[in-house]
């Protein structure tokens, strides 16, 4: 299971608009996970419109062991023919979130701001957009919210004939109960007894 300490590091923050985000993700586990760990990325250009959600990209990492893990995720830019002109420049969301066997762990958001490169287009803005000269910053203070998942870290066992428990176990003699002379002796009721 992940426990909640989580870092994302942005590896090329700010960038251009259209540049892939580039960023590492190291996190702690503490307990073995078999099965992969599924990360997303989403480009909110609407907040009001999740139809205009992009999942830029996404990873499997796993099976992950026990201790701090990291990784480097890499993800497209979002596609500009997708956002409504007038959401482009201005601020936009950027999630990432976090997967178990289908079940979200993890979302961490950061809000993106979107300018041009220089005060004469920031002042007066070209239309059509020019996508080339647009720069973005990704705050780097994310809100994160965990959810509680059920994360079956240990499998199912196997269901015996014989019931399991005290009854059936073997009595674990201290060494003091012990001298060389005595050998245990199994009863009836499956418990094992010194003579």
């Amino acid at each position: 299971m992940v426990d909640g300490k989580q870092n994302v590091e942005f590896l090329n923050n700010p960038a251009r608009f259209l540049d892939p985000y580039h960023f590492r993700v190291t996190f702690e586990c503490i307990a073995p996970l078999p099965e992969d760990l599924e990360w997303r990325l989403i480009y909110v250009a609407s907040p009001g419109n999740e139809e205009l959600d992009q999942e830029l990209d996404d990873c499997l990492v796993g099976p992950v062991p026990v201790g701090v893990n990291a990784f480097e995720f890499e993800g497209s830019a979002p596609n500009p023919s997708k956002i409504p002109p007038e959401d482009v420049l201005g601020v936009a969301a950027l999630i990432l979130t976090g997967s178990y066997k289908d079940q979200e762990f993890v979302r961490v958001g950061y809000y993106q701001n979107t300018e041009y490169d220089n005060d004469e287009m920031k002042e007066n803005p070209p239309e059509p957009i020019r996508f080339d000269r647009l720069v973005r910053d990704i705050n780097q203070k994310p809100r994160v919210t965990r959810f509680q998942i059920k994360w079956d870290i240990s499998p199912p066992q196997p269901q015996s004939a014989v019931a399991a428990g005290a009854a059936n176990s073997a009595a674990v003699p201290s060494a003091d109960d012990l001298d060389d002379e005595e050998s245990p002796e199994p009863t009836t009721n499956g418990k094992t007894t010194i003579s």
